[in-house]
């Protein structure tokens, strides 16, 4: 069952940004998201709601307007009706388009909405209440291009713009056509057709105004720059920082750093000025030491040396020397060690490409060493130590397997070498084991025993790792990876 939650996350991060800046934006991009769309929610719900309350007030009183023109009509004699029509027609502006018809009108009306509903209702309300609960009439929205006018069924747009187009048309938006057709007798229907006042023209329910949305898109991204910048100039210090480690990590004689930043910051590079001064100390100390034992040593062993010489019991003799050259060859391991992986060298770009042509020639002629791949740039590190590291491993790979091949994987984030022998391998309890000083499997094989102790302690000087791994088909494969600082 937990299978699946690591995969996930191994997922996730692949595509989570790698920097602190990167991420600290994606994180406040994401919250802005998440804040502006919980506030436009509330926001557009309060708007829809007081528009709702709007359109009601409105529609209650465009239905009074009517009902008052509706109640105008009815008190007038039937033969004033169509005169005073006409001449609402011919003074033009009106409020609403009037009509007598013998019928009502039958028009494809539109399907209603929750807002159109909205006015159907407040519509039936105000008629019934002002005009009787008797009163027979209709209550439509009708789009304009279907809208039909008089008893012939003429087009909105077949009229004199007089007489409906200043009340009926908004161009070019063509918003849906309010209709009412109340009967006053037999034969006898009173048309009134209108549009609702702004802003509730369209009768739609509208979502994030482009102002709105505009303001959202400005804010955020300002909101992103400033801490952007904010960001980059609080990280400056911790890159300088990182870029210090590892010189330092190489050797390199790195001046203190300045402090700068916020307070974490600041206390983060005293503590590094304070280790720095510290195992500079230390190193200093430590090759002083290893000098002064160097030194003290040579002159006994040449003098215990001299006394068994005069010693006339030969094996008595004997034991002394064996005695003497293992003592010897313990404080020039030692020392070896020391000068190996304490090398005093700038960091410069280093031809891995030269130096494994350099090291391999030998071997390459007789075709005990087969080299595949190459390096895609130079690598930033110390050369000499670097080219001991390789040499130690391909001198292994020979004096155990007698061949080798050796596979270069090159990549933007590290230069890996493969180095594969054709010897009896390591023992899989021994495997790191084999690292340790003076440990050597085989007792008949000259040496120290130093050389992958040394190499991996270059490898870990440069942030990288010398592995080990059995073959399945015989052999070793020793694996140098040494990652490529990222800027």
């Amino acid at each position: 069952m937990s299978g699946p939650v690591p995969e996930a996350r191994s997922r996730l991060g692949r595509w989570l940004p790698r920097s602190l800046l990167g991420r600290m934006l994606l994180l406040t991009l994401l919250v802005v998201l998440l804040a502006q769309s919980l506030s436009s929610l509330i926001w557009v719900a309060q708007l829809r709601a007081s528009q709702l309350q709007g359109l009601q007030a409105s529609a209650r009183s465009l239905a009074h307007s009517m009902t008052a023109s509706v109640s105008y009509f009815r008190s007038l004699p039937v033969a004033y009706r169509p005169m005073v029509l006409d001449q609402l027609r011919s003074m033009g502006g009106t409020r609403f388009f009037v009509s007598l018809n013998d019928r009502p009108l039958d028009m494809p009306h539109l399907a209603l909405t929750a807002r159109k509903q909205t006015v159907v209702e407040v519509f039936d309300e105000v008629l019934h209440e002002r005009l009787g609960q008797q009163m027979d009439f209709t209550v439509e929205f009708v789009k304009p291009q279907e809208l039909r006018i008089f008893n012939s069924g003429l087009k909105l747009d077949e009229l004199p713009r007089s007489w409906a187009h200043y009340a009926l048309t908004l161009e070019p938006l063509n918003p849906p056509v309010l209709v009412i057709q109340i009967r006053l007798a037999e034969h006898e229907w009173l048309y009134i057709a209108s549009l609702l006042p702004e802003p509730y023209t369209g009768l739609e329910e509208q979502g994030l105004p482009r102002q709105q949305i505009g303001f959202i898109v400005l804010t955020t991204a300002l909101l992103l720059l400033f801490i952007g910048l904010l960001v980059h100039w609080q990280t400056r210090p911790l890159k300088r920082l990182a870029r210090a480690a590892r010189d330092l990590s190489l050797g390199a004689d790195v001046p203190p750093l300045a402090g700068g930043g916020g307070s974490e910051v600041v206390e983060v590079t005293r503590a590094f000025n304070s280790m720095r001064e510290r195992i500079s100390r230390y190193l200093t100390e430590r090759s002083q030491l290893f000098s002064a034992i160097s030194h003290d040593l040579r002159t006994p062993i040449t003098r215990l040396r001299l006394r068994v010489e005069l010693l006339e019991d030969e094996h008595a003799q004997r034991t002394f020397n064996r005695d003497l050259d293992e003592l010897e060859l313990l404080v020039k391991g030692a020392l070896q060690c020391v000068k190996d992986t304490d090398i005093h060298e700038n960091i410069e770009p280093i031809d891995l490409n030269q130096v494994l042509e350099m090291l391999t020639e030998p071997y390459l002629r007789d075709g005990r060493i087969t080299l595949e791949g190459r390096a895609l740039a130079p690598y930033p590190g110390k050369s000499l130590a670097l080219r001991r590291c390789i040499g130690n491993l391909i001198d292994n790979a020979i004096k155990y397997g007698e061949r080798a091949h050796l596979r270069i994987l090159d990549s933007a984030s590290g230069f890996v070498l493969q180095v594969d022998d054709q010897g009896p391998g390591v023992p899989q309890q021994r495997l790191e084991q084999v690292f340790e000083p003076h440990v050597r499997l085989s007792a008949q094989q000259q040496g120290y025993g130093l050389g992958l102790g040394i190499a991996r302690n270059i490898a870990h000087s440069h942030g990288g790792e010398v592995s080990l791994l059995n073959l399945r088909q015989g052999g070793l494969r020793v694996t140098l990876s040494l990652p490529r600082s990222a800027e």
